[in-house]
């Protein structure tokens, strides 16, 4: 079974999700998956999803292991005390979601839409979310460890304490997001959608200030 100890190496404090430790093998076929159902303490395996699609769902203390929900319409979506393991979560859509105390681990998010999604306690940690969209997402106490985020959209979101770890952000779309005590420090990226206003009071590196000189087209004279 997955583990869902705190992370050691993140900066950010984040709540592990509280999963029993004995959970019921389920298959998600065999489960109503319709608008407004619910699922609770359960663990899913080795199953295809693709093109699920529901509404204001509940899945409570759940472990998905090697699921695939690509292009899966899970809208309002609700996550509590949730683990997704080694699953394809690509291009499905989980707009609007509320997510709490839920692990990433080793997923496929690339194009996966948290539009609007309330995002507290949980961690994304080795995934790969290229083309991810988390615009106008209220994400608290988030980890992004060695997850690639390449050209993913943070468009006027709300990051509070949310750590970038080693991830890959480059032309990441930051507009519009004050990025005050977020530590860019450890993310790789050679250029960002932001302004000088947005990146305000945001740890940087010595060599990704020098970077943000040519970005902004600013000049240092010795």
């Amino acid at each position: 079974m997955p583990s869902t100890s705190r992370s050691t190496h993140s900066s950010i404090k984040i709540a592990a999700p509280k999963i029993p430790k004995q959970l019921e093998p389920t298959l998600l076929s065999d489960c109503c998956i319709e608008d407004e159902s619910a699922c609770r303490q359960s663990i899913f395996q080795d199953e295809e999803t693709s093109y699920l699609n529901a509404n204001k769902v509940l899945f409570d203390q759940i472990i998905f292991h090697n699921v695939t929900f690509t292009h899966a319409s899970l809208k309002h979506l609700e996550l509590t005390d949730v683990i997704f393991d080694h699953c394809d979560l690509s291009n499905a859509d989980f707009s609007d979601a509320i997510i709490h105390r839920t692990q990433f681990n080793h997923c496929k998010i690339l194009g996966l839409d948290l539009t609007a999604a309330t995002i507290r306690n949980t961690a994304f940690h080795h995934c790969t979310g290229d083309y991810a969209t988390f615009r106008f997402a209220n994400i608290k106490q988030v980890s992004f460890r060695s997850t690639s985020l390449l050209k993913s959209d943070f468009y006027h979101s709300e990051l509070l304490k949310v750590d970038f770890d080693e991830a890959i952000i480059d032309q990441a779309q930051f507009s519009g997001t004050k990025l005050a005590g977020i530590d860019l420090s450890k993310a790789d990226f050679h250029n960002l959608g932001c302004t000088l206003e947005d990146l305000k009071g945001c740890i940087i590196s010595p060599a990704q200030a020098i970077l943000f000189t040519k970005i902004f087209g600013l000049v240092v004279k010795e």
